[in-house]
């Protein structure tokens, strides 16, 4: 695998525009799975074909278990900058049912030994909303996450997806997710204990010290061209998406024929609007109100300006140098609100 992702690099070299790069993310998966030299050939590859900024944000998506003290000194020093974990949860009751192999002294020791080896940009990954959970299950997790000192919080709900093992289980009546009452209270609590510790909510579900934003996520939801590499993989590039195929024997073979196994999609102007209404709404910034306005001109449609209006009226927006944002329970319902200015 990790040859074919080598040679993609080599394949892909023109797809960027011809600047630095600002972000690298070894994620997606489990790359943490990877020893320190095969991570180092990708890298190899990464700067050989492509200018990288001195000062990017290079992030390794890691799971707790994986991260020895050796391990990390050997990211260390190959300029890997900073570390999302796959924490889950310190619940030590919750690991098992979320299918993770580390225990909660894992995630603790982890994070202390990456912290005494100079990494000082640390991502944590906690999901809330784990059926047989009370609230101060989800106190501790937010209270010990805190305590750790890192600088990047990122807090998901459980989704159910339909063919993943809890999606499989919720279909045969096994699983049974937690009531909708309780999931919006768990997103007030979290939200409210990490903004009184010092974190900005700067996206829905991603809270940071200090402006420590992950760069690389806020790429993306500022619509900057980005190239992804491997099985599954998508890239953007301004006028078009591309997705590579997800089975890693298909992905291997057609990269060893010297072929990109990936499907490719024009975006409109109603696609790229839709997609700037949905990832920048759920962002501190919002959306620039007269660019959004201007789309809608573009393409002969009338901007529905009573939604926005209401929304305001109602304490779920602000309207600040003509910047929309949403505020208070707004940011509960991003989601729903952004649908109601989408371009159908």
């Amino acid at each position: 695998m990790v040859e074919a992702i080598c040679k993609e690099i080599n394949l892909q070299k023109s797809y960027l525009p011809d600047t630095p790069l600002e972000t690298i993310y070894l994620g997606g998966g489990t790359p943490s799975l990877l020893n320190p030299s095969e991570l180092e050939e990708i890298l190899a590859q990464i700067t050989k074909h492509f200018s990288v900024d001195a000062q990017a944000e290079i992030t390794l998506e890691a799971n707790p278990e994986d991260l020895k003290f050796e391990y990390l000194k050997a990211l260390k020093s190959l300029g890997i900058n900073r570390l999302s974990i796959g924490i889950q949860s310190f619940q030590e009751k919750n690991l098992p049912y979320l299918n993770r192999n580390h225990s909660a002294s894992d995630s603790l020791n982890c994070i202390q030994q990456a912290q005494a080896i100079g990494f000082d940009h640390i991502s944590l990954d906690l999901i809330y909303g784990i059926p047989g959970n009370s609230m101060a299950d989800l106190e501790a997790d937010l209270q010990c996450a805190i305590r750790s000192k890192v600088d990047h919080i990122s807090a998901y709900s459980l989704t159910i997806e339909p063919k993943t093992v809890f999606g499989i289980q919720k279909k045969k009546g096994a699983f049974q997710e937690i009531e909708e009452d309780m999931m919006s209270d768990s997103f007030v609590l979290v939200r409210k204990r990490l903004t009184e510790a010092g974190f900005d909510d700067y996206e829905t579900s991603n809270f940071a010290k200090n402006q420590r934003y992950s760069r690389h996520n806020t790429s993306y939801w500022n619509q900057e061209p980005y190239l992804g590499i491997g099985p599954s993989a998508h890239s953007f590039n301004g006028t078009s998406r591309q997705w590579n195929i997800a089975k890693n024997g298909l992905y291997i073979k057609s990269i060893g024929e010297g072929k990109i196994p990936a499907e490719i999609e024009i975006l409109s102007p109603e696609n790229k609007l839709n997609e700037y209404l949905m990832t920048r709404l759920r962002t501190a910034w919002g959306i620039d109100l007269n660019d959004v306005k201007s789309a809608y001109q573009a393409i002969n449609r009338e901007f529905p300006q009573v939604a926005v209006n209401e929304w305001i009226q109602n304490g779920l927006a602000v309207l600040e140098k003509n910047q929309l944002k949403l505020i208070g329970p707004g940011k509960l319902m991003a989601d729903k609100l952004a649908s109601d200015l989408f371009v159908v």
